[in-house]
């Protein structure tokens, strides 16, 4: 063999021997090691090959170029599968951290039942004790009546034996005496807990000479429980209580929240906030008009907006009365100023009107000066009449529910690490924004998985805002007083997705995935954007402070007029009289 096929031969056996080397002993593969493969792979091909090279050598070098980029994937590989595991393990942390938050929370509410129990079970033996004591005095009673009759008898027999006459006849009336007392004990035991201790009927076991004759005797009553409503969550006690209830034999309901509900005035109302649609003439002139009536004719202090109060300045120096705010922190303390808040515009002025308040709301009166007007049912031409007859009172209102919303970011430690909430009146919509890609979404509803939204994207609204975007995207008109969260996505690529209702005292949780696209952008009652990226999540829940706006009739009726008079509802023309007809039967 010629000495250059010597030398050739001796550096790929150095080569091979530099990667036979270059893996480590657990079996994974040193970048290091790859990178000085590859450069001794590149330096054996770019080398200068000499006549009548072996074919075999041409093939180890293929080989060996082969094995080197098998080597560079299995880094990169590596590489990855590290990122991989280090994002699982992150996620992993994060659900262990929200399962400790969870078992701690069911401790507390553990806790909570055990102090309510022992509670409860005071209040029951104190029930009990009443019910014992009167039943217990009778019978005290009547065991000494009995007692000194039996005395009085043994007196008398030992009387008869000390004289030698024994009067049966005596002791037979003495005896029957007795029985007679006795019936008599019993029968006004049985009365006195029937007529005012005990409002069912006593259970008694009486003495007879057969077992079948006690059991016929015996009166059976039926077992009674009760149903109460219960809140798996964060918020558990606020209005819960028992609205469902078994007495003998019957399930009945009590009265729910959705009944009509009529506001009366216990003492007058002195402060009144006015809300105005801008850039309107004839808002603005029903409100200088609006203004003066109630300062002169009412005598009530009027507040109304900075801007509001600027122009009615400008229009005549009289209105310094008005009062107004400074700055924004004024306004999370108007609703313990404020009696009664009156709005001049359409649906918009009672969303912006009910944004203004983070907490209780008070009653608001909204005019009709809008284009549809779902929540306006007052009309301008007659507002003295009707401010008359609501500040005289009473009053039917409709109490609107909000959806309390909170964003959670992806590096948060637990759920509870949230932006600051909104409140939302009509909805909170998810969309794709400006991404040309499908919005997806995972939906969780209580932490039970609801479905994964592939589409434009998804709303979850009030029954107020039924007939907004919901009613627009598919969803079903709902009467505002109804409590639930309406569930309408945007578009779906599906064609078996349709629109849910869920309860009220659910939490919605809508989560961007890892594997999403692009992010998706919420926003609450079409104003405050916030961009949701991967990780990110929404809760959505109700809030425990609804939106009572005055009805010029009731609510159902007001619902329904809106929907006949701003929708043209179920509007045909009816059928022709006259035509072909069934044949009388």
């Amino acid at each position: 063999m010629s000495p250059s096929k010597l030398d050739s031969t001796d550096s790929f056996g150095h080569e091979e021997a530099s990667v036979s080397c270059s893996k480590p002993e657990n079996g994974c593969v040193d970048s290091l090691s790859i990178f000085h493969s590859e450069k001794a792979v590149e330096e054996l091909l770019q080398q200068t090959p000499v006549a009548g090279m072996d074919e075999h050598l041409i093939e180890f070098s293929e080989a060996l170029r082969t094995v080197a980029k098998a080597l560079r994937r299995a880094a990169e590989g590596k590489a990855s599968a590290q990122a991989e595991a280090a994002e699982w393990k992150r996620r992993y942390e994060l659900e262990r951290t929200r399962n400790l938050q969870m078992e701690q929370k069911g401790n507390n509410n553990c806790e909570m039942l055990r102090h309510w129990w022992i509670r409860s079970s005071l209040d029951n033996a104190m029930d009990m004790l009443r019910i014992m004591l009167p039943c217990l005095f009778f019978w005290e009673v009547g065991k000494e009546q009995n007692k000194r009759i039996a005395e009085a008898r043994m007196a008398e027999q030992f009387s008869a034996e000390k004289n030698g006459d024994l009067d049966c006849e005596r002791v037979k009336n003495s005896d029957n005496q007795s029985m007679l007392q006795n019936e008599s004990n019993e029968h006004s035991e049985t009365g006195c807990m029937k007529h005012g201790i005990w409002s069912h009927e006593v259970l008694r076991d009486r003495e007879s000479d057969s077992n079948s004759n006690a059991d016929r005797n015996k009166i059976m009553r039926k077992a009674s429980f009760k149903l109460s409503w219960w809140c798996n969550g964060e918020n558990g006690d606020q209005h819960k209580h028992d609205i469902v209830s078994f007495e003998r034999g019957n399930i009945t309901t009590a009265e729910r929240s959705s009944k009509q509900i009529s506001l009366k005035w216990e003492s007058d109302p002195q402060t009144v906030l006015i809300l105005t649609k801008p850039n309107s003439v004839s808002v603005r002139i029903l409100c200088v008009q609006m203004v003066r009536w109630l300062r002169e004719r009412k005598k009530l202090n009027v507040y109304v907006e900075p801007r509001v109060k600027v122009e009615l300045l400008a229009e005549s120096s009289n209105f310094s009365y008005v009062q107004t705010w400074k700055d924004d922190s004024e306004i999370s303390h108007l609703h313990m100023k404020v009696d009664l808040v009156i709005t001049l515009g359409g649906d918009g002025t009672v969303l912006w009107a009910a944004s203004m308040f983070k907490g209780p709301v008070p009653p608001i009166v909204p005019f009709s000066l809008g284009s549809l007007g779902f929540m306006t049912p007052f009309h301008s031409e007659h507002f003295k009449d009707c401010l008359d007859s609501v500040l005289r009172g009473p009053i039917s209102i409709t109490l609107r529910h909000r959806l309390l919303c909170r964003v959670v970011r992806d590096a948060a430690k637990n759920e509870y690490e949230t932006e600051e909430p909104f409140l939302v009146l009509n909805e909170v919509t998810i969309d794709r924004g400006i991404s040309s890609y499908l919005t997806n979404l995972e939906c969780y509803c209580d932490n039970s998985f609801v479905t994964c939204v592939q589409g434009d994207g998804l709303i979850l609204s009030t029954t107020s805002g039924s007939t907004a975007y919901s009613l627009a995207a598919g969803g079903s008109m709902v009467h505002p007083q109804v409590p639930g969260i309406l569930f309408t996505p945007i578009c779906p690529h599906s064609l078996s997705f349709r629109p849910l209702i869920l309860p009220e005292h659910v939490t919605v949780r809508i989560m961007v995935p890892f594997n999403s696209r692009s992010p998706a952008w919420a926003s609450f009652d079409g104003k405050d954007r916030k961009l949701l990226a991967a990780g990110d999540a929404l809760l959505c829940s109700m809030a425990p402070w609804p939106v009572p706006t005055a009805c010029q009739v009731d609510s159902t009726n007001d619902f329904l007029r809106s929907i006949h008079d701003g929708l043209h509802w179920n509007l045909r023309k009816t059928q022709s009289f006259d035509g072909p007809r069934d044949r009388d039967l």
